[in-house]
């Protein structure tokens, strides 16, 4: 049972309250079966012409940094909705995250993003999917090159001028950005093709240094030093940003096809 109820015309027109922690200072139920337009079929609906006054507020006055929400939505279509015939659909003010969604598309937009602050995206590459002749082979951190087909296929010649890029995701480095992303499509995958991304490296004849030139090798999917500058035009992956002697391992590159 609610704690009080009241009203009074110069005061709030409803007042109610409860102690409880497991139950509700108001409560709205609509048991109604047929199909509803909102705002009407609504459990809570509130109203306001008062400029600057808000239809329903919801507020949480807990000590900072506990768990709670001043407004919560649940439904089939959206948690929450938001329209406006000229103003905002959804306002989300706060002095650190204004908006935070977590799904498997985390945000998805009809229209155009503007953007007054910076971007800032935690992954290390801009990759793009590429179609690719042999999926299973093509592991992160794999050497690919251009097939006739217009796809990708393993390196395995030396200085390949079809150099297309490295897959991207390998190590601790992932893809910031994918570009032409399809999620249906199975024989694809992220081709690191800027910014820095773990590389498979061949250096057994010719040791790796930082800032080294890399380009394709005859070993599948390595790539190795470029010591030959007339060959080496057309067919530069990247630059080495650590050093590897003596073994094959993965090295993180700079991305920088040349």
């Amino acid at each position: 049972m609610p704690g009080s109820f009241g009203s009074i015309d110069a005061d709030d027109g409803a007042v109610a309250f409860t102690a409880a922690s497991n139950k509700s200072g108001v409560f709205g139920r609509n048991d109604s079966k047929d199909t509803a337009s909102a705002p009407a079929g609504s459990g809570v609906f509130g109203l306001t012409v008062a400029r600057g006054g808000t239809g329903v507020f919801g507020a949480n006055n807990a000590p900072a940094g506990s768990p709670g929400r001043g407004v919560q939505g649940n439904g089939p279509e959206a948690g929450v909705g938001g329209f406006s015939d000229h103003g905002i659909g959804v306002l989300a003010q706060s002095g650190n995250i204004g908006i935070k969604a977590q799904a498997r598309i985390a945000g998805h937009f009809d229209g155009d993003v503007e953007v007054t602050g910076d971007i800032k995206l935690l992954g290390a590459d801009c990759a793009e999917d590429f179609d690719v002749a042999n999926l299973a082979a093509a592991e992160p951190g794999t050497v690919m090159v251009l097939d006739d087909a217009g796809g990708l296929r393993v390196s395995d010649q030396e200085y390949d001028s079809r150099v297309a890029g490295v897959v991207s995701g390998a190590g601790d480095c992932k893809p910031a950005m994918i570009l032409d992303h399809l999620d249906a499509a199975s024989d694809r995958v992220p081709l690191a093709i800027m910014g820095k991304v773990f590389c498979k490296v061949d250096a057994i004849s010719a040791p790796v240094g930082v800032g080294d030139l890399l380009t394709t090798s005859s070993t599948p999917g390595h790539a190795m030093k470029a010591r030959d500058p007339t060959r080496a035009f057309g067919a530069v992956i990247g630059k080495a940003l650590q050093p590897l002697s003596d073994t094959i391992g993965l090295v993180p590159i700079l991305v920088a096809l040349q």
